[in-house]
């Protein structure tokens, strides 16, 4: 039987990077993946949507920019923009396999990985089975990374071809003339903004609440909503599926109103399930050796320890964060934990997110609901990007920061929420003043780059310090300086 140090169970964001950081700590390290290296922060997610939304929104900027000079934009064939998603994922899996046969031929490298399905057998033995044969393995430690597929509705007929998940969106050959996603959340929104874009498909989202994004703050989602239906999306609010089923090539379905009941049926060419996503654990033999598991189905870790002592469990298997972010932190630091001495435990306060939406939005720490949820009293400042030197300069103000901070004179920030061009590149000095429990006064006078968007978090901040360049009192319909406190607004007056 063969011996390693380390044995990680599934090649995606998450177990690839257990696997790598294995391999600084000098060990004899296997990984098993039974599919292809990557998972789905490559495949059927982060990558390959986000391709997809890079491209839409060059199309429509390409459209748009024609049509200012009174000229017919040709069609973009739904081929060629499948071809460079494709491309896409073919060039970031190339990076990793690359390595893994780097590894594998040096010299002296305790490196192994096999293509294979593997499953617990005894807290140290795993068995695998691969095309060829059956063996069993005996690791030290072991890493669980098998990572998560999207969540089905009992009797809706998903095909993967009419009726698809993220899983099966690559299987459309062509724009749909019209697509129902079932789901409001992140996925659905970024898909609904993905096909709006494109212009070919009437976009169609059922929402159980009265907004899309119901989980961020008002001000977030009202923009978004607002160029989705200028796009032509139609947004079903307060609503739930009632039925589905697949019709001479179609999708017919019929909705009902969560307020009065009333059924409304349509039809549609195509249509995504979008209502998260569940982990997936079968056959990995977590009964046969005890590890202990939540109700909902996630493996119940402590820092990333399960209940077994040399197992440990990392992504989307446990129910912490899911992005491919968070599970590539947790593969590295389940390892550090084992061979190493992190200096601090996992921190999930400075998780910066992205949504690739219209505009981008971005966000770090708390948003106003959760501070308001948790019963804490705060000051927030809100700046548009109209009073920003580059985004003016770009021709594209929509769009504003928004800074939350502790109501007392520390002003710790809690949170930011990013909407507009480069959001997403804009909250990492935030992340990090969040991450070492500074005060706003670190940023206020660093020199940024300019014309940069972020010259727009400066003056954030130097409103809270009362010294800014735009003064609020005179641009309030711009600029926004409010305190929270024990559940009610008041206008928090930083300069007449």
């Amino acid at each position: 039987m063969e011996k390693y140090d380390l044995i990680v169970i599934g090649g995606g964001p998450s177990g690839y990077a257990a696997a790598m950081r294995g391999v600084d700590f000098n060990k004899k390290v296997l990984l098993v993946e039974k599919d292809r290296i990557g998972g789905a922060g490559i495949y059927n997610g982060a990558l390959t949507s986000k391709t997809f939304w890079e491209l839409s929104r060059q199309a429509l900027a390409y459209h748009e920019n024609l049509k200012t000079f009174n000229v017919t934009a040709p069609d973009v064939p739904f081929k060629r923009i499948k071809d460079s998603v494709d491309q896409a994922a073919k060039e970031r899996n190339n990076i990793l396999e690359e390595q893994i046969t780097w590894l594998r031929n040096l010299n002296n490298s305790a490196f192994t990985s096999i293509k294979g399905t593997a499953s617990l057998q005894t807290k140290n033995e795993v068995s695998i089975l691969t095309d060829e044969e059956e063996f069993v393995v005996w690791g030290e430690n072991i890493v669980l990374a098998t990572g998560s597929r999207p969540r089905y509705i009992k009797d809706i007929p998903i095909d993967e071809k009419i009726v698809v998940t993220s899983d099966g969106i690559n299987s459309i050959e062509d724009y749909p003339k019209s697509l129902l996603i079932v789901g409001a959340g992140v996925i659905g929104c970024e898909f609904a903004t993905i096909f709006s874009n494109f212009g070919e498909t009437e976009v169609h989202i059922i929402a159980r609440d009265q907004r899309i994004l119901p989980f961020e703050d008002p001000d977030i989602t009202s923009i978004i909503e607002e160029n989705l239906e200028k796009k032509g999306v139609i947004i079903h609010r307060n609503t739930d599926l009632n039925s589905m089923k697949i019709v001479d090539g179609e999708v017919e379905y019929e909705t009902i109103s969560r307020i009065d009941g009333k059924i409304n049926k349509f039809r549609v060419e195509k249509a995504l399930i979008s209502i998260g996503r569940v982990p997936n654990i079968e056959g990995l033999g977590l009964g046969r050796v005890g590890i202990k598991m939540s109700d909902r189905g996630h493996i119940i870790d402590e820092d990333t320890q399960t209940s077994i002592k040399n197992i440990y469990a990392v992504g989307d298997l446990t129910a912490d964060i899911a992005l491919v972010n968070v599970g590539e932190l947790e593969g590295r630091y389940a390892v550090e934990k084992i061979y190493g001495k992190p200096k601090k435990n996992m921190m999930y306060d400075n998780i910066s997110t992205i949504m690739f939406l219209t505009p981008e939005t971005a966000g770090v720490g708390m948003n106003e609901q959760m501070a308001q949820k948790q019963g804490i009293d705060y000051k927030v400042v809100s700046l548009g990007f109209e009073c920003i030197a580059r985004a003016i300069a770009m021709r594209n103000t929509q769009g504003f920061f928004k800074i939350l901070v502790t109501d007392d004179d520390e002003m710790k920030i809690l949170g930011m929420r990013a909407l507009g061009e480069h959001a997403s590149s804009a909250i990492q000095a935030v992340a990090l003043l969040i991450a070492t429990g500074k005060g706003i006064e670190e940023l206020a006078e660093l020199i940024h780059p300019h014309p940069s968007i972020i010259e727009g978090i400066q003056e954030c901040v130097r409103m809270f310090l009362g010294n800014s360049i735009i003064k609020p009192g005179v641009m309030h319909h711009k600029i926004s300086c409010k305190r929270y406190c024990e559940g009610n607004y008041s206008d928090w007056k930083v300069l007449a």
